[in-house]
């Protein structure tokens, strides 16, 4: 591929240990050159060499890392095992299952900027934003949800200051065959506070969870956490890539999110 005036756009946060923003942050372990040269010297010995640490150059042998982590932790895409076990009556696919077509092609960044925190996204509004930007959506576009929430990242209030999809505006999206919706808030629903307070509100299962629950009736992944929508220098026709890690049969992969676009 030719990146010959072209500027790479990062729309991914990554995996951090002890971020305020996750509630089951990452666990990593950093081994440095050092105890790496003793970790291989060990592998070496288990294999009856006798080799040391200190016989590397300078005592320095390879970094590496060991990573405690869930796969929805940092950016990433949900697949449809995540939102129940089957989908328009047949098994869901798990995130090793998607196609990677689904992944790539052209996004629409609909601006949300404007709603508050625990607003639920409508097919009305979603109408309203794309009449804004004089486009008819097209199956196989990506459609990613601007909130702002990604300047939050790093901090508490990342977890509850954003608005989310609701089922019906999730199903408007797939039926126009949008196969990868995407957020750079923390969820793709609303705040899980105000999904709790509607729910004991008004007793009404389908307060919790409505936009993933939408996936058990219309084929679709998500993508959450993603970041830097607004520094995309257009809302339509954005080149991305978004090719989630393979698991298999788990319910997410990690995935960074790359927009190509003119220098």
């Amino acid at each position: 591929m030719d990146f010959d005036g072209k500027r790479l756009i990062d729309l991914s946060v990554g995996l951090e240990p002890g971020v305020d923003s996750e509630p089951f942050p990452p666990e990593i372990a950093y081994m440095d050159h050092e105890a790496g040269a003793d970790r291989l010297a060990e592998n070496l010995r288990e294999l009856g060499h006798d080799v040391h640490g200190d016989d590397f150059p300078d005592g320095q042998g390879l970094a590496w890392e060991e990573i405690t982590a869930i796969p929805h932790a940092g950016t990433h895409l949900d697949a449809p095992w995540h939102y129940g076990p089957e989908c328009e009556g047949d098994p869901a696919r798990t995130v090793d299952e998607i196609p990677l077509e689904w992944c790539c092609g052209n996004a629409v960044v609909l601006d949300f900027t404007d709603l508050d925190a625990g607003a639920e996204i409508t097919p009305e509004m979603i109408d309203a934003r794309l009449d804004d930007l004089g486009h008819d959506l097209s199956a196989g576009e990506l459609v990613f949800v601007e909130t702002g929430a990604d300047e939050l990242w790093g901090e508490p209030e990342y977890l509850t200051e954003f608005p989310g999809m609701g089922a019906a505006a999730t199903k408007h999206l797939v039926e126009q065959g949008v196969k990868v919706i995407g957020t750079d808030a923390y969820g793709f629903d609303k705040p899980f506070d105000e999904m709790g307070r509607r729910y004991v509100e008004s007793g009404d299962e389908a307060e919790l969870w409505p936009a993933h629950f939408a996936g058990r009736e219309v084929e679709y992944c998500q993508i959450e956490k993603m970041a830097n929508l607004d520094d995309l220098p257009r809302r339509t026709d954005v080149p991305v890539v978004t090719f989630p890690v393979k698991i298999e049969d788990a319910s997410a992969g990690w995935v960074r999110p790359v927009a190509m676009v003119e220098a």
